[in-house]
């Protein structure tokens, strides 16, 4: 797979993710946070579950229980950002969680260079820079006082963070990104019912009627989204991903239009073209800068 079909697979998390945001915020008219991540988490497991058994059949070798441990540390990742998020949902605007949530565009390359001393591309942080302003300009271009929830969130943004830069690595290193998938899905999906268990009552009618949110969350959100993002983390730098990535608040604020009659402002606009060039002088600016060598025996 090239760098630039790698990028595609990461935009499309990024539609995927933008829908699922619409989803995460009404589930909780029904269900409590908890037990809409374990269940959504649940659903993306049994999606990966068949895949993660042809890989496995595929290898060449079995997989060294260091990865397994790694992938489990993904998923403790992930679940801590999936929880900080949601139950930051309850006491937060969805314009607030949406530019918050993508404070990891920033997050991830300093991350990079503190705990991988790796150092990235210059135009990385132009263009962190770039995509956060338009995501704050498409959430409005202001925030409410901040409250519990934005703190939550902020909090939130950093575990997606971590968890990008974890999938950067064992991904590739390991070479079973649907064994990596199923993993971290199945950690989500044992703590969410688990804690669900513990700290919110459930019952029948509440799983029912949150049943297509959490249909959607599970197999596409969860399942083909996180997917398609280890898969195409593995051509691609963790502080690329994030910029693609972030396009899930462009696709989250097109299906507010579609979905729930929301309206886009003149300044939201703008910031969709600021996110919009952002991933495009991620992709193209590396490849102009490329020492002839190199672009000659590429």
């Amino acid at each position: 797979m090239t760098r630039i079909q790698a990028n595609f697979f990461l935009l499309f998390s990024g539609a995927i993710w933008g829908a699922g945001f619409v989803a995460q915020s009404t589930a909780m008219d029904a269900i409590g946070p908890l037990w809409f991540i374990g269940l959504r988490f649940a659903i993306a497991t049994a999606v990966a579950a068949p895949l993660a058994l042809w890989e496995a059949r595929k290898a060449e070798a079995p997989m060294p229980k260091s990865s397994f441990r790694n992938f489990i540390w993904i998923g403790l990742a992930l679940f801590a950002g999936a929880a900080t998020q949601q139950i930051g949902l309850m006491t937060t605007s969805v314009t607030n969680s949406g530019f918050l949530t993508g404070l990891y565009v920033v997050f991830v390359p300093l991350l990079t260079i503190i705990f991988l001393r790796r150092k990235p591309h210059w135009i990385i942080w132009p263009a962190a820079f770039m995509a956060t302003f338009g995501i704050f300009l498409l959430s409005g271009g202001e925030l409410a006082s901040l409250t519990g929830g934005d703190f939550l969130t902020i909090v939130c943004a950093m575990f997606w963070a971590i968890q990008l830069m974890l999938v950067g690595i064992f991904a590739t290193s390991t070479g079973r990104p649907m064994a990596l998938s199923m993993t971290q899905f199945a950690v989500c999906a044992v703590l969410g019912c688990a804690a669900g268990a513990v700290y919110e009552p459930i019952d029948l009618a509440a799983v029912t009627n949150a049943l297509p949110e959490i249909l959607y969350a599970g197999f596409f959100s969860s399942g083909i989204g996180f997917i398609c993002q280890v898969v195409g983390q593995r051509y691609t730098t963790a502080p690329q991903a994030a910029i693609f990535l972030s396009s899930e608040a462009l696709f989250a604020a097109l299906f507010g239009v579609l979905l729930l009659g929301e309206t886009i402002t003149s300044v939201g606009y703008v910031g969709c073209a600021i996110i919009f060039a952002a991933m495009l002088v991620v992709e193209i600016v590396p490849e102009l800068t490329k020492p002839k060598a190199a672009v000659a025996g590429a």
